[in-house]
């Protein structure tokens, strides 16, 4: 006899539903998993062979077969345990194998027989309802999460045993711990205020005009400046996240094992602000297997932050430049292409010279010219040329007097970013950063992109820079009210992309 469930396997943030086939044959007693199982999921046979025993079933002795179908699809995780169980006993006859026929299963099983916690339930659950499977049985520990779908009828399953005795078996479970996902590190630390910073203008003008345009931003200046302070408040002034985004939010933080079900969907933008030494698989995602999302993905519509970016490996830099084209980044492992959405705002910050007292006249900088050349060369020309805003920013100064709160920054952002998506919403877009170049170039004038062209016949502005000064321009006229950018916002555009000279 044949046994079938359900279950679903992640490639990257696309669940696929896979059928769970179990065949029961005269023989040998064997215990065999095919379908593409990683090692993990091979190590399923002695997890389910032990939680069926401790929930007081009788393990077939028998020549067991399972499929898992697609047998092209690769598979990894232990999240298909549950279904591999539930299979193995309907081909068995010990539960009611038309029941389980309909079911979707999510989980892991303990020797014990208790089901635990398993990562990226929300994207999982999704892909089941979407492809009409609405009967889902995942960890009580994920139940939290999996009633974010609202399509889905999600039964929580604290142990094997519950779910066999709702199938028809004569199980039984001890009286055990339900398993509960480990805890965060924590409390989500609250987005300090841009009143905190005092003086600074400029670089505040240029993080509402990033914050409003979504432009990526690059701060140069010495230690204590600000610059760290300031990225940190970013996320600050930027508006929530819209439904289709949070939800892409949340399933990576959910396949990366750092979202909190409690506290719902993550409605706003999440900051990442890896360490220097993080490596290039840590950044833009990697792992045995199918790769595992990295900060480039957990900072998708929100802020990727790299302080001291010129002490960054050149290899892990360079790896931001298809995401910072694309939103989002496909990554080429032996068992399969993964694609994870990364659409972020990139901000570096950057010492003047390998010491940072290289300001003003550098009279207290001891660094040789090409030490200074060679720290800053760090950062490659092609990366930023991707950079829409550059500047330079100064020593603190004394300021008695508060800057302008997050609320009041924001409240302009919001502003500028509603009137973007009323005239680039027809084309699809939201921001003018999602605008193409063609079309940008055609709804300008003549008059105001004629600085534009002359940086361009000078050769201090590439074509791609030519269309991102633009963009910055268009985010400037929003900010003001304008119903199109003119020469002065290209002017102030060019300044902001060109306020960093080494």
């Amino acid at each position: 006899m044949i046994g079938r469930c359900r279950s679903v396997v992640l490639t990257g943030l696309v669940g696929h539903v896979i059928e769970v086939e179990a065949h029961v044959a005269h023989g040998l007693p064997a215990f065999t998993i095919v379908g593409l199982p990683d090692a993990s999921l091979a190590e399923a046979k002695e997890r389910v062979r032990a939680a069926v025993a401790s929930s007081g079933v009788e393990w077939p002795r028998h020549r067991i077969t399972v499929n898992l179908s697609p047998a092209s699809l690769p598979k990894s995780g232990p999240a298909t345990d549950l279904a591999i169980a539930v299979a193995v006993l309907a081909a068995a006859r010990a539960i009611d194998a038309a029941r389980a026929r309909d079911m979707v299963l999510l989980g892991e099983l303990g020797l014990d027989g208790r089901v635990r916690p398993v990562r990226g339930v929300l994207p999982a659950v999704a892909a089941a309802c979407a492809a009409g499977w609405t009967r889902v049985v995942v960890p009580a520990g994920n139940a939290g999460e999996a009633g974010l779908v609202a399509a889905a009828r999600v039964s929580a399953a604290p142990a094997l045993a519950t779910v066999l005795s709702d199938l028809g078996a004569d199980a039984h479970a001890e009286s055990l711990e339900t398993v509960r996902p480990p805890a965060l590190t924590g409390p989500r630390r609250a987005v300090p205020d841009l009143a905190d910073v005092r003086g600074q203008a400029e670089a505040r003008v240029a993080l509402e005009v990033a914050a409003a345009g979504g432009h990526h931003l690059l701060m140069v200046g010495p230690p204590g400046a600000g610059k760290t302070m300031l990225a940190e408040r970013l996320p600050g002034v930027l508006p929530d996240l819209g439904e289709e985004e949070a939800i892409a939010v949340t399933s990576v933080h959910s396949l990366a094992g750092v979202f909190d079900p409690a506290e719902g969907l993550v409605r706003r933008p999440p900051f990442e602000a890896p360490h220097h030494t993080a490596s290039a698989a840590s950044i833009v995602g990697g792992g045995s297997g199918l790769a595992r999302p990295g900060a480039v993905s957990l900072a998708h519509a929100g802020v990727l932050f790299l302080d001291e970016a010129p002490e960054f490996p050149t290899r892990v830099l360079e790896t931001l430049r298809q995401p910072l084209e694309r939103g989002e980044i496909v990554l080429h492992r032996a068992y399969g292409v993964t694609r994870y959405p990364a659409r972020f705002q990139l901000v570096l910050a950057a010492n003047p010279c390998p010491c940072g007292r290289f300001v003003g006249t550098g009279e207290f900088c001891r660094c040789k010219p090409d030490a200074r050349r060679r720290y800053l060369d760090r950062l490659s020309g092609p990366l930023l040329d991707r950079i829409d805003i550059q500047v330079t920013v100064g020593p603190a100064a004394r300021a008695d007097v508060p800057g302008e709160s997050s609320g009041a920054v924001a409240a302009r952002v919001a502003r500028a970013r509603d009137a973007a998506a009323e005239r680039l919403g027809p084309h699809g877009w939201r921001l003018s950063v999602e605008a193409t170049g063609p079309w940008l170039r055609k709804a300008t004038s003549r008059s105001a992109c004629a600085g534009l062209w002359h940086a361009v016949d000078r050769g201090t502005l590439t074509a791609r820079g030519f269309d991102r000064a633009l963009r910055v321009a268009w985010t400037l006229a929003d900010l003001e009210g304008a119903s199109s950018p003119d020469a002065t916002h290209v002017g102030q555009a060019l300044v902001l992309r060109q306020g960093v000279r080494s």
